[in-house]
């Protein structure tokens, strides 16, 4: 019998999964698995569940909470020799990864994605030593995932995060970077940056561009400059509130590489969560890593060569087998 490790963020979100638990086990074993499921203890703990877990105990890991959560799984199973399929139940505040992917909302849904889905290869980024799945960032708003109190994030939901950016626009910190990408180099100031693999970062799902997807190896990569009065400051506001790239404002690209040097250490997010402060960064894209169960409707949407599915088919019927 196949076997399936369930791994779910108890408190992720408005705790919306414990009522469901018992519905969403049984679409599993429906599915033909024998279940092991885990709830998360303490921060990295899926981390460790799923980097230290033996070579072929399981067949599939399904993991559920917010973007903290998955980002744990899938950087514990970029550990593996051996890399099972995820499966992914989103309870998290804002879900950018899970919405780009259109994995649906609806946990029980969800669930039947992760188990009777269609197996998508997709990108996931190399942070220096580390992995993230869908956002590399500094500077402004960048902070306010990892300090936006649980509690908050559960009774406002995406207002909360909303809400404690505006106040970074009144203090905003500015950093002198070289980047370097693609034989190019552009030095400037900067108060924010991000480089992505995302349709959706923080709730917002035109920023980037709808013309993403997730299996290029190419990475969309926003710099945003520092101000220089108050109108160049009112200028950008404006342009993220209506969600497009303003290029008097901003660079925008796309790289498989990118290198960021600067004089002082600059606090990184990766996923929401706190990727540490360096003074020197290097973001490279794994080409087709990470595999992850999605609706079959919206694979070829996903892909850049949908010639490609063919074989991403045949790997899913493996595993139903």
């Amino acid at each position: 019998m196949k076997r399936l490790l369930f791994i779910y963020n108890p408190h992720a979100g408005k705790e919306l999964l414990k009522p469901k638990l018992s519905d969403i086990i049984d679409i599993f074993v429906k599915a033909g698995y024998e279940v092991v499921a885990y709830p998360t203890q303490s921060y990295r703990d899926a981390y460790r569940k799923v980097s230290e877990y033996d070579s072929d105990e399981y067949d599939l890991v399904v993991c559920s909470g917010g973007d903290g959560t998955i980002d744990e799984v899938v950087t514990g199973m970029m550990q593996r020799d051996k890399r099972e399929p995820i499966g992914y139940i989103p309870t998290g505040t804002t879900n950018d990864f899970a919405n780009s992917l259109h994995i649906p909302k609806g946990l029980l849904r969800a669930a039947d994605n992760a188990v009777n889905g269609t197996l998508f290869p997709c990108d996931v980024g190399k942070f220096n030593d580390d992995i993230f799945v869908y956002i590399a960032a500094f500077g402004l708003f960048t902070d306010v995932s990892y300090q936006t109190k649980q509690e908050m994030k559960n009774v406002l939901g995406h207002l909360a995060y909303v809400l404690e950016g505006t106040k970074r626009l009144f203090n905003v910190p500015s950093y002198r970077i070289k980047v370097t990408h693609d034989g190019e180099t552009l030095e400037d100031e900067f108060i924010f940056g991000m480089v992505t693999n995302s349709r959706s970062v923080g709730g917002f799902r035109n920023m980037i561009g709808k013309q993403v997807v997730f299996d290029d190896g190419l990475f969309e990569v926003t710099l945003i400059k520092t101000p220089k009065n108050p109108l160049a400051l009112q200028e950008i506001v404006a342009s993220l509130l209506i969600e497009q790239v303003d290029t008097k404002h901003m660079y925008s690209f796309k790289t498989g590489r990118i290198t960021f040097e600067s004089l002082e250490e600059i606090p990184w997010t990766l996923d929401g969560e706190f990727g540490g402060a360096h003074d020197e960064v290097t973001v490279e894209n794994l080409n087709r890593q990470l595999r992850i169960m999605v609706p079959e409707e919206h694979i070829r949407e996903l892909m850049s060569n949908p010639e490609l599915l063919e074989d991403t088919q045949d790997e899913s019927v493996k595993m139903i087998e």
